[in-house]
């Protein structure tokens, strides 16, 4: 899959650089709607359940597995943040918030990896995307490992955002606008997607929407990569180098830029991987630009913040800075730091190198971390 036909080689080399242009930004719309449909078909299979997890939230461990699966289930780390604001606007501990947000930015970083999954024909090609996705989730992994013992003993996140968030809310609400263009530009072929599969019982149209979304990713990534090849050489390989891939801050910086303006770190990664695959970006360059996302995405639960009055108003922005602060540290401590900066990208390319071996480890490395084994630690606690 991953070589050029003759004759499509010859096809794109007859056509204008705009028309394969245009065919990319098709295919990544494409590829955006096919994120939607999974995650609107996770919502729509999973959501009921997964919001009811909130309510078995007794202690900091189960709270932490509870982010992680809520948001894998219904593929949002935004709508799950929002849910933990709201929570917390309504009287949920911090001492339990917090660890669902730690949580949460471990369950959205599923997605890039079923992205990943578009290039899984090409043993090389699936190699680089799957280690750029998973290099997302090691990090993520990694921080709540440093941070969470940290915070448990001696709360420095819950401090430092008390302070903060007291300092910049007064308590009343503030109404701020929030269009999103991009998820207005897919909202209708998505929810005409979903139209379709509405005529089916229910959770079932849910699960075949997942089911055609990952198809549709594989199509779409199969063509992307491909296009990819012939136009990343040159002066376009060099501007967006500079971009993205010039040094880390960069990388960083376009990362936090990009989810902001799209207010979703699952589409900042989703839009990476395929460049990955495709070799126009290595995993060291990838690595900043999603530690970019994971600062970014943060905007949405500030904003969903906002709308609180009264006394819970400070309270809720405080856990808004919480997840902003916590990302933060996480680049400090993590990549600031040599001996700790690796690990995610050796972590994730071990990873890779044994799914190019055996395609199972994928399926089991899906199941098993966001779902079987949170799921049965859950159950675990809840019997004992």
């Amino acid at each position: 899959m991953g070589q050029v036909s003759p004759h499509l080689a010859k096809t794109l080399k007859d056509k204008p650089r705009w028309m394969s242009w245009t065919a990319i930004s098709l295919l990544v719309y494409l590829l955006l709607v096919a994120v939607g449909v999974i995650s609107n078909g996770f919502k729509l299979a999973t959501a009921e359940h997964a919001l009811v997890l909130f309510e078995f939230a007794s202690n900091p461990l189960i709270a932490l597995i509870i982010g992680i699966v809520a948001t894998a289930s219904i593929q949002s780390s935004s709508t799950v943040t929002s849910v933990i604001v709201g929570l917390v606007a309504g009287g949920m501990p911090l001492g339990i918030a917090i660890p669902m947000i730690m949580g949460a930015n471990i369950g959205t970083s599923l997605t890039s990896t079923l992205v990943s999954l578009g290039h899984i024909q090409n043993g090389a090609e699936f190699k680089r995307a799957f280690s750029a996705a998973t290099v997302h989730d090691c990090f993520n992994f990694l921080a709540v490992l440093v941070i969470l013992p940290i915070e448990l003993l001696f709360q420095p996140l819950e401090k430092l955002a008390g302070y903060f968030a007291t300092f910049f809310r007064s308590g009343s609400a503030t109404d701020i606008s929030s269009f999103n263009l991009l998820d207005a530009s897919t909202k209708p072929l998505v929810n005409g997607i979903e139209w379709v599969f509405a005529i089916l019982p229910d959770m079932w149209d849910g699960v075949l929407m997942i089911i055609f979304g990952i198809f549709l990713i594989l199509l779409v990534i199969r063509n992307i990569g491909k296009l990819l090849k012939r136009l990343m050489v040159g002066r376009s390989l060099e501007i967006i180098q500079n971009t993205i891939g010039r040094d880390p801050i960069s990388g960083i910086f376009a990362g936090s830029v990009v989810t902001v303006m799209v207010q979703s770190s699952s589409t900042t990664t989703a839009l990476i991987v395929p460049m990955a695959g495709s070799g126009v970006f290595s995993i060291q360059q990838v690595y900043p630009f999603t530690l970019g996302g994971n600062l970014g995405t943060t905007v949405t639960a500030a904003i969903a913040s906002m709308t609180f009055t009264g006394p819970m108003a400070v309270l809720s922005f405080q856990i808004a800075l919480v997840h902003f602060f916590f990302n933060l540290f996480g680049i400090l401590l993590i990549y600031c730091i040599p001996l700790l900066r690796n690990i995610p990208v050796y972590m994730s390319e071990k990873m890779a190198a044994m799914s190019q071996k055996n395609k199972f480890f994928v399926m089991g490395y899906i199941l098993g971390v966001f779902f079987i084994t949170p799921l049965l630690l859950i159950w675990l606690a809840r019997m004992f």
